[in-house]
């Protein structure tokens, strides 16, 4: 990429140089020489007029001789570069600064140059090349007795043109070098980024998306970058994210499958009696249910995050579905000589929510608290209000979380070295799902534990106008 993008940027600089160059060469030639056209018919139309003021008057009122106006006239031929002669009103020639044509004829018309007083030709035929000629009349007593006529090479005046435009010409090139050093300053500049955003390309196309480029840049291409390293810490974050995810699925079937097939080839090779088959049924019937609930759990997981979770709103009274929800741990708290103490502002407070996945937020909150609770101990339910809000809590005095772990329970399939001792049946994924719930309705749920002391965790969702009946 890099070569045919320098090739590219050096056929477009060269092709745009060159025609920008024979442009500008003709407009400027052309200007140039027609400035230094005006600009010689401004001065010699002055001295036309000097030496026919000042001197050819005096020859009319015979004051001054041809030789001594002659004299005068040589000087200013060797000053300017130009021929001087005088011409009498019939067209004689009576001087020539170069001595040449003094006493000749010609055919001199001055209208013919029209209100310039100027030609361009050989004028009459007195010089073998094209002139510059610029006359001006003689005037003696109100009436034209002669011309002075001052001439010039067009050639010398167009090599005088050029020698001014040969500066141009310079200027140019050392603009055109500096162009040059600026676009090969800008090409580096580009190039260099470019080359290191490919090369990180070619990093994530082998699946390494822990490079980054980090080029600091405020512009387009910074900005660039900036969205690859982003893209790719993102990426890289999913892949670190899906290899846990597979580790803990994983570990989460192997262990209940390993446990089934374990117990069936006891019972199939003798080593379990058949008096002993119904407490191993039991066990192994409990592990299929940690296995349905697990799938069901990574189903619900996953249609959260690839539909965004439908919400089904309604409004219902979130007293009688706790009532509702603790009836079902009915035999777990019996056992473990777990109460529930549930403490309501009202009997009857509204909400507006999805009813199903609140009941599913309450019964994972409360599955929660009762297996990392004590024995004898109690499990407070309260519910309150709060401007707009309906806040819900779940508090159990089990054995808490750690502290370094708290930031980290929404996590799927994350668990505290404390809850791996307690439970060895939980998947993981039940406070990640409670989070998403509560997410999806645009509502907070927070959680304080202290570790030896227990848990408390508190959702909020939106009031209905039910609750102020």
């Amino acid at each position: 990429m890099k070569e045919r993008i320098i090739i590219r940027f050096v056929l477009v600089f060269i092709l745009v140089t060159l025609v920008s160059f024979i442009l500008t060469s003709y407009v400027s030639s052309n200007l140039t020489y027609e400035h230094q056209m005006n600009e010689e018919i401004t001065n010699m139309y002055e001295e036309a007029s000097y030496l026919s003021t000042q001197f050819g008057v005096n020859y009319y009122n015979r004051t001054m001789t041809i030789e001594e106006i002659k004299s005068v006239c040589i000087a200013i031929d060797t000053y300017m570069d130009c021929s001087v002669i005088m011409l009498d009103r019939d067209g004689t020639i009576l001087l020539d600064s170069n001595s040449v044509h003094e006493g000749e004829k010609i055919a001199f018309d001055a209208t013919l140059a029209g209100s310039s007083n100027c030609f361009t030709d050989n004028f009459y035929g007195l010089y073998q090349s094209d002139q510059l000629t610029v006359f001006y009349p003689i005037t003696y007593y109100y009436q034209t007795r002669g011309y002075m006529a001052i001439s010039k090479p067009i050639d010398l005046i167009k090599n005088e043109a050029d020698s001014v435009f040969n500066y141009n010409y310079i200027t140019m090139l050392f603009t055109l070098f500096l162009t040059l050093l600026a676009l090969s300053l800008l090409l580096a500049d580009i190039l260099r980024p470019i080359k290191k955003i490919t090369q990180l390309t070619e990093y994530y196309s082998k699946g390494d998306f822990s490079q980054k480029i980090n080029l600091r840049r405020s512009d387009e291409i910074g900005r660039l970058a900036d969205s690859l390293d982003y893209m790719g810490s993102e990426i890289n974050s999913f892949n670190e994210y899906q290899r846990k995810f597979i580790s803990n699925v994983s570990h989460d079937f192997r262990s209940p499958l390993t446990s089934i097939k374990g117990y069936l080839e006891a019972m199939e090779d003798g080593t379990i009696p058949p008096e002993l088959y119904p407490k191993y049924f039991g066990i192994v019937i409990s592990e299929t249910e940690r296995l349905t609930k697990l799938t069901n759990n990574l189903l619900s997981i996953n249609n959260f995050s690839e539909q965004g979770m439908v919400l089904d709103l309604t409004d219902f009274n979130i007293c009688d579905m706790i009532k509702q929800t603790i009836e079902t741990f009915e035999g777990v708290c019996e056992k473990k000589k777990i109460k529930f103490k549930l403490v309501f502002t009202d009997k009857q407070l509204f909400v507006n929510a999805d009813y199903s996945k609140i009941q599913q937020v309450l019964y994972n909150l409360i599955d929660n608290a009762i297996k990392f609770s004590n024995n004898d101990s109690s499990i407070i339910i309260s519910v309150s209000e709060k401007n707009d809000r309906i806040l819900t809590s779940v508090k159990d005095f089990g054995i808490g979380i750690p502290k370094d772990s708290v930031g980290k329970i929404w996590e799927r399939f994350y668990k505290t070295d404390l809850s791996r001792g307690k439970d060895k049946k939980g998947t993981g994924l039940g406070l990640a799902i409670v989070k998403d719930i509560i997410n999806a309705h645009k509502e907070y749920i927070d959680v304080v534990s202290t570790e030896g002391v227990g848990t408390e965790f508190t959702f909020a969702l939106p009031k209905t106008k039910e609750a102020e009946v």
